[in-house]
């Protein structure tokens, strides 16, 4: 038995739970694991499994983007590394806000364990699959992010782990996620090759988005919001229906960022249609919104976050050994090729046209 197993059985059998079944769950492209606990009484919980010494270092709020890059790709990007406190903070702030986060029931953070409350396996993506219609989904997922976005974003939010810092999703994180484009799309596709000198074009293009980003970066952000992790508690009303989870990365951040991430999904194809109705619904929770700026920083946001996810999928696919993410990034294209069309991003276009031929957009 390992050490690591030994560290989940103590834990759980101090939070009264040495007696549960435990399953284990799909894993993700994270280096988190779960496992589903049965009680005896059968009630279910979720254990989090986290390893602490599994991931680069998290951001200190005062490097700067030098100590940033030079402490590696958490601290660029400002991800949690998986720490639990940051789970179990922001968790508490969106319930704190009336939304649905599991509630901790027993946590670890220097272990990297926790315990959460189970809200089950309908996801979005699933009930879809199995014939749920989609739009009331996507406007009650819409009708969260409203209320997440007109709560204040908090500098430090307080959870049972400790706290955590709500940090900038400022032009250093946003820079350093388009950058995975252009350091590993040619490692995926050896056809393409970017020299120093296509490297300071394409940082030069994206730097009027990424300030637009920073500078419009007023809300809380789960980061990570699509319909694979959002899950359809039908027994809650409003808002409180849409079960928030993985939401650990959360940053201020533009309050475009989290409905391009759900309308642009890399992993299902949402029809323009109903991305446009439920773009108009938040415009009429949130009326005070500049309709127009917010649509310019949203496509912007939109192209420069695909070319993020495409860079991501090529290093798990090169790094990682995980072909299967081949199969999302022709929906990417299709999105980024869209967005590239949008008055204001002429230049990030004619970097695509002059280094990346449309035949290896697709």
């Amino acid at each position: 038995m390992s050490d690591r197993e030994l560290q989940r059985l103590d834990f759980l059998r101090t939070a009264g739970l040495a007696d549960a079944v435990r399953t284990p769950l799909a894993g993700d492209a994270s280096t988190r694991r779960y496992e589903r606990l049965t009680t005896p009484s059968g009630s279910t919980l979720m254990l989090m499994d986290q390893p602490p010494a599994t991931e680069s270092r998290s951001c200190d709020p005062a490097w700067s983007p030098a100590e940033r890059h030079a402490s590696g790709w958490n601290a660029v990007a400002r991800l949690s590394a998986g720490r639990i406190e940051a789970f179990a903070a922001v968790a508490d702030h969106l319930r704190s806000l009336g939304l649905s986060a599991p509630e901790i029931i027993a946590v670890d953070a220097a272990a990297g364990l926790a315990v959460l409350e189970d809200f089950g396996d309908d996801l979005f993506a699933r009930a879809i699959a199995a014939g749920a219609p989609e739009e009331p989904l996507y406007l009650a997922a819409v009708e969260a992010l409203a209320a997440l976005h007109e709560a204040p974003a908090p500098d430090v939010l307080t959870g049972p782990a400790g706290d955590w810092p709500l940090l900038l999703y400022d032009e250093t994180a946003l820079q350093g996620g388009a950058d995975l484009f252009v350091e590993w799309m040619p490692k995926l596709n050896p056809s393409l090759a970017f020299d120093q000198a296509a490297i300071d074009e394409w940082r030069a293009a994206w730097a009027p988005v990424t300030a637009r980003g920073a500078a419009g970066a007023t809300v809380m952000a789960h980061r990570d919001y699509h319909a694979e992790n959002l899950i359809r508690l039908p027994h809650r009303q409003g808002a409180a229906g849409v079960g928030l989870i993985d939401f650990q990365d959360a940053v201020r951040a533009h309050p475009s960022w989290d409905l391009h991430s759900l309308l642009q999904d890399a992993r299902r194809d949402v029809p323009p249609a109903l991305e446009a109705r439920a773009l108009d619904h938040y415009f009429s929770l949130r009326p005070a919104t500049d309709r127009e700026a917010f649509l310019r920083d949203y496509a912007g946001l939109a192209a420069l976050n695909e070319a993020r996810i495409l860079g991501v999928f090529a290093r798990l696919i090169v790094r990682d050994g995980k072909p299967r993410y081949r199969a999302f990034m022709p929906r990417m294209w299709v999105h980024l090729n869209a967005n590239l069309k949008t008055p204001g991003l002429e230049p990030v276009a004619r970097w695509f046209d002059r280094h990346v031929p449309e035949a290896d957009r697709r």
